[in-house]
């Protein structure tokens, strides 16, 4: 925490409004990975510039996901379930993908376990409704520890320097 004071300008926690259960708004909290730079025009820059030493190590180990466990405290979300996207994807999702909210939104889910940022939005999606579908104590589980194998190997983390994900268009 104490390099995200010095590596954020003093700002450790990074906090947005996000769709949760029934499309219900909650205020995700993670660790901020980025810092705040701007080009001339007053415009963030791109993520992979802002992104921080610190921000980085914290994505590829999955710790940002941490104050999370916050928001699990307060019913916001659950430890599994589909990963929480943000509000302006609502409008682009068919009457299937709307399902993902059927359930509270998870710090970890069966996407996340079956490729994360590496497959595409409509395996994604495929995935968040199976678990909607077949959601149990013990599927709960078995993705909890393939989870914890997920994140001590770090695969299907994102490789890619410039994009984490790429924004969901309605088709991709």
């Amino acid at each position: 925490m104490i390099a995200l004071l010095v590596t954020n300008s003093g700002k450790v926690f990074f906090i947005q409004e996000r769709p949760g259960f029934k499309e219900r708004s909650f205020r995700l909290i993670k660790f901020k990975t980025m810092n705040d730079q701007k080009d001339e025009k007053g415009n963030l820059l791109p993520n992979h510039i802002r992104t921080t030493s610190v921000g980085a190590f914290l994505r590829q180990t999955s710790l940002d996901e941490i104050p999370q466990l916050f928001n699990v405290l307060n019913g916001d979300m659950s430890l599994v379930g589909p990963r929480p996207l943000l509000f302006k994807y609502l409008p682009l999702y068919n009457s299937n993908q709307s399902r993902r909210h059927e359930v509270r939104p998870g710090i970890t889910g069966w996407a996340q376990v079956n490729g994360r940022n590496t497959i595409s939005w409509t395996k994604k999606f495929e995935y968040d409704v199976y678990y909607v579908d077949n959601y149990s104590l013990l599927l709960d589980f078995k993705i909890l520890l393939l989870t914890v194998r997920k994140v001590l190997k770090r695969e299907g983390v994102n490789s890619s320097k410039e994009i984490t994900s790429y924004p969901f268009n309605g088709k991709n």
